[in-house]
């Protein structure tokens, strides 16, 4: 797997890969990302309801909440009750099935190496929805379209911050290229094992996983399933090569077949 997606798109001359790198442990739980999102972006609110989720009022990602703030309070946890706090997002995947699955294009990788939805070209099949491995795409009831993260490839653009890392008063969410934040990411987790923190881990980095790494990846305090992540994500279409391969072998001897049985009905 190339870790270049943008070069695999055709972008010979192309800037750094872009990302997001989330540090859990310094979270909050504030909500300051999922509001500037938001606003910048124009995305409809969605969680004004009491939940009986704890103080989660937008539950999980979707096409309105494109930044999402779990709260997870652990109370049978060893040595005393704690809250674990994560702004989750989408990842942004260097094997995307999102992008393998649109019909129409609508979904595509930027120079920036992240994945986009172009609103006027989707036409809401939703298979991006059902080939996402994190459950990050939804469709709007509004529209009928697909909506995620986009990582603010406006703001990036122009050399600024994505809004949500911009209003984070912990700097939980950090952006920039993603070899830097794999190596800022890497001490931070030194830094918290030498502190006595054992459970703290990284999710998402690493190149040889099942998406071939995530252009936005996290530091979690325990498991990945606590937090509602799946443990080994794989990109849902990675077996379409060997499956087109199978097809065509079987339709070449489905044809060679009716070719034999014609020329024995000839003779």
């Amino acid at each position: 797997m190339s870790l270049d997606p943008a070069a695999r798109s055709g972008y010979a001359d192309h800037p750094p890969r872009m990302g997001f790198f989330t540090d859990t442990s310094v979270c909050i739980g504030c909500k300051a990302c999922e509001v500037a999102c938001k606003e910048w972006n124009g995305v409809p609110e969605d969680g004004l309801e009491l939940t009986g989720m704890s103080y989660d009022n937008t539950q999980s990602l979707g096409a309105s909440t494109w930044r999402h703030v779990a709260f997870i309070e652990q109370i049978d946890h060893p040595g005393q009750p704690r809250w674990l706090m994560a702004s989750d997002v989408c990842k942004h995947c260097t094997e995307a099935g999102c992008l393998d699955v649109c019909p129409t294009g609508a979904l595509l990788r930027t120079e920036f190496g992240t994945v986009v939805v172009q609103d006027d070209v989707c036409n809401g099949c939703g298979n991006c929805v059902a080939a996402c491995p994190f459950g990050v795409i939804g469709r709007r009831e509004t529209d009928g379209g697909a909506h995620k993260c986009t990582l603010c490839y406006d703001r990036i653009g122009d050399g600024l911050t994505p809004a949500c890392a911009k209003a984070c008063p912990t700097e939980s969410i950090q952006f920039g290229p993603l070899d830097e934040l794999r190596d800022r990411a890497q001490a931070r987790l030194e830094t918290l094992h030498e502190a006595g923190v054992a459970g703290a881990q990284l999710y998402g980095e690493d190149p040889g996983n099942g998406i071939g790494g995530a252009g936005a990846f996290f530091l979690l305090l325990d498991e990945p399933e606590v937090y509602g992540l799946p443990p080994d994500p794989v990109v849902t279409t990675r077996d379409l090569p060997r499956m087109w391969r199978h097809v065509a072998s079987a339709a070449a001897a489905l044809a060679a077949a009716a070719l034999i049985s014609g020329l024995g009905g000839r003779a």
